[in-house]
């Protein structure tokens, strides 16, 4: 018969200073984390506040309503950049969505574990943390050097390739998280995958799938670097074809943040504020979609 012993048969181990130990590095990690979550809070309530109010201070109807104005200029707005921003963006968007839905949807329902799906999921990730600058610089190469000119269509490729990963990753996500026995049963009735993921598996993660998409048209709201190579910008209304330079709000909250000119740079603050508050709303309708598809 063996004979087992216990810590309290040890009268010389130190458990007690063991269990102090771990009570002390538990506290001061709680500590640590505590503090430097509080740090990262700070600086983001300090951000917005900044934001809020310097933004607000060059809102106005004009915003809304003018053009942005020339150099040492008063008055005016940011009307053209916020309507070329957001034909931008939807050309981006309406690029993005079939292209980054049915890849995703080939990795989930086709690919699966092959070793093509594998490499175009590491391909994938790369382009997901892929520099917005790079990006930019590639259609430059492809778009607008062989045209000689910068376009719409230019900067609305260059955001549609930003959002693909992001659709992609969030399409295969999604579709792999619908129960396996819904596509069983659509096969047991004698439908075709096809048909299968378009009326069962689709339908299921349709909640999910926007989502994607939304986070994407977030994620492309507001970048700069792209549009610098690829539809620049200007201070009028951009063509019906989109050829030349199309007025945008980063581009142009860079350009006037950067001038010495104080009305330029309170609509640059207008801008940013705008932008903000667009994206914000963006993420408040993806979490309440999720919220609501569960």
């Amino acid at each position: 018969m063996t004979m087992t012993t216990t810590p309290r048969e040890l009268p010389h181990a130190p458990w007690g200073r063991v269990r102090q130990s771990r009570r002390t590095a538990d506290r001061m990690m709680k500590i640590t984390a505590a503090g430097f979550t509080f740090i990262a809070i700070f600086v983001l309530f300090w951000i917005l506040g900044m934001l809020v109010v310097k933004g607000i201070g060059g809102l106005s109807l004009a915003t809304f309503t003018a053009v942005t104005p020339g150099p040492g200029t008063e008055g005016g707005g940011l009307a053209n950049a916020i309507v070329g921003s957001f034909v931008l963006t939807f050309l981006g968007i309406a690029i993005a969505t079939p292209i980054g839905v049915l890849a995703g949807t080939w990795l989930a329902e086709y690919g699966r574990g092959s070793k093509l799906a594998n490499i175009i999921r590491f391909i994938n990730d790369i382009l997901l943390s892929a520099p917005s600058i790079l990006i930019g610089l590639f259609v430059y190469v492809i778009l607008v050097e062989p045209f000689r000119g910068y376009s719409g269509w230019a900067g609305g490729v260059a955001l549609g390739i930003i959002a693909i990963p992001v659709i992609v990753r969030t399409t295969e996500d999604m579709l792999n998280l619908v129960p396996g026995p819904l596509r069983e049963a659509g096969a047991a009735l004698g439908a075709p995958p096809s048909v299968v993921i378009t009326s069962v598996t689709w339908r299921a993660a349709k909640a999910g799938m926007v989502t994607g998409i939304l986070l994407a048209l977030a994620r492309i709201a507001g970048e700069t670097a792209p549009l610098l190579f690829t539809a620049l910008n200007n201070n009028f209304w951009f063509s019906p074809s989109l050829v030349g330079g199309v007025s945008n709000l980063p581009v142009t909250i860079y350009q006037f943040a950067s001038a010495p000119y104080e009305n330029w740079q309170q609509l640059a603050w207008a801008g940013s504020l705008i932008i903000t508050v667009s994206i914000l709303v963006l993420s408040l309708v993806a979490r309440r979609i999720v919220a609501g598809g569960k």
